[in-house]
C-alpha cells in the first residue's frame, strides 16, 4: 500500500508490477489508485461480502481522514463468514445466537438459549387453536372439515419456509434489497399460484375419489391455492420488511413463519368452507 508523508492512502502497488518496473522508475507512476477499501467503523459483516465480490486477498483499512492503519485478510472474512453464518442458522431455528461450540456449551445455558423463542412461540400458536374453537359450529356440521386441518397448515408453512429462506440468504449475499421489494412479491405471486394450482388439483382430485364429495374437493382446492400464495407472499415479505426496519432478517425464518401461516391457513380455510357448505 502508498501511503503519503500523512499516512494518508494513496493506491496499491503488486509484487508483480514493483519487480518488472525500470529501476529508476517512481511508484506513482505505477501504483493503482482505484482502490477499494473500508473503513474502522465499516461492519465486519460488510467487509466479508467483499472478499466474496472482488476475490481479494487483503482490504485496506483507513481512518476517519483516510489514514491506512491495517489491513484486513481473507482469512479474518472467513472467520467473520463463518460466525455470520451459524449466527444466521441459529436465529432460523429459533434460538437465541451463542458463541460456543454445541460441545462446549453446558445443557443449562442450551436450555436457556432456546427456551425464550420456544415460549413465544407456543403462546402465539394458541391464537391458532383459538381460531378453531371460534368455528366449532361449521366443525360439528361438517366433522370431515378436521382431518383436512394438519395438512393445510404443513403445507403454508412449508410454503412460506421455502421462500423465506431463499429471500433471507439472498438479503445475506446482497442480491436481495428493498428496492427489489415489487419485483420479488411479483415473481413469489406467479410461483405460489403455480404451485398452489399442482397441489389443489393433486388433492382435489384425490378427495373426490376417496369421499365421492365435490364440494370438500372444491374446498380444500379453493384453500390451498389461497394458503400457498398468502404464504409465499409472507415469507418474502416478513424478512424484507425486518431488513428496512433495522431487524436481523433471520427472525422471520421458518418458526415465526409457520406459526403465522398457520392462523392464516385455518381462517382462509374455514372462510372457503362456511361460505361453500353455507355454515
Amino acid at each position: 500500500y502508498v501511503t503519503d508523508s500523512r499516512r494518508k492512502l494513496k493506491g496499491i502497488v503488486t509484487v508483480k508490477d514493483l519487480l518488472l518496473a525500470p529501476k529508476n522508475e517512481l511508484i506513482r507512476n505505477i501504483m493503482e489508485t482505484n482502490i477499494i477499501y473500508v473503513s474502522t467503523h465499516t461492519d465486519k459483516e460488510e467487509v466479508a461480502s467483499l472478499f466474496g465480490k472482488y476475490d481479494f486477498l487483503a482490504v485496506p483499512v483507513v481512518d476517519n481522514e483516510e489514514r491506512l492503519v491495517g489491513i484486513v485478510t481473507v482469512d479474518d472474512a472467513i472467520d467473520v463468514i463463518q460466525d455470520e453464518a451459524t449466527e444466521d442458522i441459529e436465529m432460523m431455528a429459533a434460538i437465541t445466537p451463542t458463541d460456543k461450540p454445541y460441545m462446549k456449551t453446558g445443557v443449562f445455558a442450551t436450555w436457556k438459549k432456546r427456551i425464550p423463542w420456544l415460549l413465544l412461540l407456543m403462546i402465539s400458536a394458541t391464537f391458532t387453536g383459538s381460531i378453531i374453537t371460534s368455528f366449532e359450529d361449521a366443525l360439528s356440521a361438517s366433522i370431515v372439515l378436521t382431518g383436512f386441518i394438519p395438512m393445510l397448515m404443513d403445507t403454508g408453512g412449508n410454503c412460506g419456509s421455502q421462500s423465506s429462506t431463499l429471500i433471507i440468504r439472498g438479503i445475506a449475499l446482497n442480491q436481495v434489497t428493498f428496492h427489489d421489494f415489487f419485483r420479488v412479491i411479483w415473481k413469489e405471486f406467479r410461483v405460489s399460484l403455480i404451485v398452489g394450482v399442482v397441489l389443489a388439483v393433486a388433492n382435489g382430485l384425490r378427495i373426490y375419489l376417496t369421499y365421492q364429495q365435490a364440494g370438500m374437493a372444491v374446498v380444500i382446492a379453493l384453500s390451498l391455492v389461497a394458503t400457498v400464495i398468502s404464504a409465499k407472499l409472507l415469507g418474502c415479505i416478513l424478512p424484507m420488511c425486518a431488513k428496512k426496519i433495522g431487524l436481523d432478517p433471520p427472525l422471520m425464518a421458518s418458526p415465526l413463519i409457520t406459526t403465522i401461516v398457520d392462523a392464516s391457513s385455518i381462517m382462509i380455510y374455514f372462510f372457503i368452507a362456511t361460505k361453500v357448505f353455507h355454515l
